[in-house]
């Protein structure tokens, strides 16, 4: 289904989530203060604008309301995050996304109504680091503090030529299989028990963090 997204802020954060909307065929409205970087993505976004985001009356006569979703992209400035994220609030706009600088720069946005608060260097850090220090996890994605969705090598004979069933992931390690990854483009999505794990497989398992990282020590 087609919706209606403001993008605020044009640097790398905001400038690559209008590229991907636009690429899932959606109506972007991009805006930035900055006339070069509004001149980029001219040719990309739906709309394109020059505009103070402090100023409400230049959002209000953008129609910032009517938009299904409002991304605050805001950089380093973290009181025109905040005051950005207020004024889309106050207009009534149902879906407000907005880029944390630190913990307690989101404990702010989200007293003052953000529906959904990002942290995608911090997270960006974390899926990095986990790659480093294990060969087994190839991606990882925190989902809260405690839960984690992340893909998984089967490098352990042990797992190798039994279904799932068999492992029951579930029960010996408080897993779910979200799907299985065979080869680099054959995905199987919610495998039924019966599938059986072969060599060379990648696991998409979610559940609490700390099962996820003795699921990655079985594979060690």
């Amino acid at each position: 289904m087609k919706q209606n997204f403001a993008i605020i802020g044009l640097g790398r954060f905001g400038g690559s989530i209008c590229e991907t909307l636009i690429e899932a065929g959606q109506e972007v409205l991009a805006i930035d203060k900055d006339e070069d970087r509004v001149n980029e993505y001219m040719n990309i976004a739906t709309h394109a604008v020059v505009a103070n985001a402090q100023d409400e009356m230049a959002l209000r006569s953008l129609g910032l309301r009517n938009f299904d979703h409002v991304i605050i992209a805001i950089g380093e400035d973290i009181q025109a995050s905040i005051l950005v994220t207020l004024m889309a609030k106050e207009m009534g706009v149902p879906n407000v996304t907005a880029k944390a600088q630190n913990k307690y720069h989101a404990k702010v946005l989200y007293k003052i109504g953000a529906d959904r608060v990002v942290h995608p260097e911090r997270d960006m850090g974390i899926r990095i680091a986990h790659n480093l220090v294990s060969k087994n996890i190839l991606d990882y994605l925190e989902l809260s503090d405690e839960y984690t969705l992340a893909e998984v090598k089967v490098t352990n004979s042990k797992f190798i030529g039994k279904t799932l069933l068999e492992l029951n992931f579930r029960q010996r390690f408080g897993l779910n299989i979200v799907a299985i990854r065979r080869g680099p483009r054959n995905l199987i999505i919610s495998p039924s028990a019966e599938e059986m794990v072969i060599e060379n497989d990648t696991l998409l398992v979610i559940g609490a963090t700390e099962d996820v990282d003795r699921l990655d020590d079985k594979m060690k």
